[in-house]
């Protein structure tokens, strides 16, 4: 049981951020990372070591999100939810064009970026939870980053 505790206290916060870039929902992220160590614990036996044990545990979580099905929509009125999106962008309209415009990104498109840049994962780490190769995280990535760019283009043009 102690190395399981020393494995939550260092990971807890990974896992955490990871389902927040998700659900947008501090409570639910928190609630979510309760059952994923939970999981963890039940299951840590059918861990092989063949990836990290972040990468492991982020896979635990994202099955949880889509058991719960339930995803907190964003609400930029609501300061305390999620990483500050906006201090990113000097202008709040065009932080919200872009935030529109990423959620319109077919999957898996959305969710490698969403990973990539809100929840600060590395491509090993995608690749991982995706159970795919770190090449294909990465292309999936920049796909993502340059169908965004052609839309705002796009929406500049008008």
């Amino acid at each position: 049981m102690d190395e399981f505790q020393e494995v939550f206290e260092k990971y807890a916060p990974v896992v955490y951020r990871f389902l927040l870039s998700h659900c947008q929902d501090p409570e639910l992220a928190d609630e979510l990372t309760g059952e994923t160590f939970y999981q963890a614990y039940l299951h840590i036996g059918s861990f092989r070591g063949e990836c990290r044990i972040e990468t492991w545990l982020c896979q635990i979580a994202r099955k949880e999100r889509k058991r719960r099905g339930r995803l907190a929509e964003f609400d930029p009125e609501t300061e305390s939810q999620g990483p500050d999106l906006f201090s990113r962008f000097s202008d709040r309209e065009q932080a919200l064009l872009i935030h529109r415009h990423l959620h319109a990104l077919p999957e898996p498109y959305r969710e490698v970026f969403t990973l990539r840049v809100f929840g600060d994962l590395s491509f090993k780490d995608i690749a991982g939870i995706f159970e795919r190769t770190e090449s294909w995280a990465k292309v999936t990535y920049y796909r993502a980053k340059d169908r965004l760019i052609e839309k705002m283009e796009v929406e500049n043009e008008d």
